[in-house]
């Protein structure tokens, strides 16, 4: 018997609670959230005001919420730090669990959340909705589609010339893992690695720079930071080497002095074939003995997951999510899929730490 409505709890009500999970799914029928929890009480309270039900439970301990039997869905929107142990607790509560990018601070706690999700039988996916962006399905549908061949090189761009987070725990190493990297690297690979359908890495190396988060009064988007609490590396940079021969590069920064910027893009590069997101989606090859380049409009139309006028990449993920659920489906993002992005980024920091290349599968 399907349910009417399914009932959400949220854990973490800071900044992509608000901005990213509660608004998207709040434009859902099919959905209600009933709980709502966070170690700061009256952030709580004002997601449960905003975006709950009449009777929505507020909590400060998490495990509290997962007891409510009655909860089928639980997003997990707190710091890096805590996504495995909640997202673990709450599929073993019997809870469906959407977490938040990165899957979790280590590629150990992303492993078990992979064992938690396969034993419990539930449903597991990780909140990287920039696969939900036009631009980004119309390029998938042509790399399923084999039209840029095979991708053999490929960059992931995630640079920021000035924008770092100065606001929740962002600067904090010990709670996030790391800094640009983590953060919005994570997004980059993650396209990349999609758009490839590679998930097979096979050597990493990587340097992590520590150049300008020291700098007191620095020009920022948000503001100058602390110096004292920038814990985190400001630029971050990979090279990937998968089994079958492929290379990744992949470039990450909040703070570096180039004008060359642009987040969440890929590059890609295959025997029949490449594409940009420099300006725009561009396609690029050869027919008839001319080189080409098509800009494609994504304007309207082209998205798989939803029928109307919405192409709000957050919204578009949390009604495929709910659709899985329903149906029965496996979900867009797949945990192994996430894993994999995980177990990339923490060989990157610790080839940047040890200056040695990290293998896998020896």
């Amino acid at each position: 018997m399907v349910k009417e409505k399914l009932r959400v709890g949220i854990i973490g009500c800071g900044g992509i609670a608000f901005g990213k999970h509660m608004p998207s799914l709040t434009k859902l029928d099919n959905v209600e959230m009933v709980a709502f929890c966070d170690i700061i009480e009256e952030r709580a309270q004002k997601a449960a005001k905003e975006y709950g039900t009449k009777d929505a439970k507020v909590y400060t301990d998490y495990k509290k919420l997962l007891e409510d039997k009655t909860i089928d869905v639980v997003h997990v929107c707190t710091p890096n730090k805590s996504h495995a142990d909640i997202t673990v607790d709450a599929l073993y509560a019997g809870k469906h669990v959407m977490c938040e990018k990165p899957m979790a601070k280590t590629a150990a706690d992303a492993r078990r959340m992979v064992e938690a999700y396969k034993k419990t039988g539930k449903k597991l996916t990780i909140g990287y909705q920039n696969r939900f962006r036009p631009d980004s399905q119309y390029l998938h549908k042509v790399c399923q589609n084999g039209e840029l061949g095979e991708i053999y090189f490929a960059k992931a761009h995630a640079i920021r010339r000035r924008a770092v987070p100065t606001w929740g725990v962002f600067l904090n190493e010990e709670e996030q893992g790391g800094g640009p990297l983590i953060d919005i690297g994570t997004h980059a690979l993650d396209l990349t690695l999609w758009m490839m359908n590679n998930y097979k890495p096979k050597v990493v190396m990587g340097s992590a720079y520590y150049k300008l988060g020291k700098r007191a009064n620095a020009a920022n988007a948000w503001g100058p930071w602390d110096p004292e609490k920038f814990t985190v590396e400001d630029s971050a940079f990979g090279f990937i080497v998968m089994e079958n021969g492929a290379t990744i590069i992949l470039e990450s920064s909040w703070a570096l002095n180039t004008l060359e910027v642009g987040e969440a893009m890929t590059t890609l590069c295959g025997t029949e074939g490449g594409a940009d997101m420099r300006d725009g989606l561009r396609i690029n090859g050869e027919k008839f003995g001319r080189l080409y380049t098509t800009k494609v409009s994504t304007d309207v139309g082209g998205v798989d997951f939803y029928e109307g006028k919405s192409d709000d990449p957050g919204f578009l993920e949390a009604k495929a999510w709910i659709d899985c659920i329903i149906n029965d489906t496996e979900p867009v993002v797949k945990p192994e899929e996430a894993l994999v992005v995980t177990e990339i980024l923490e060989a990157i920091y610790i080839s940047a730490k040890t200056g040695e290349p990290v293998y896998f599968n020896r």
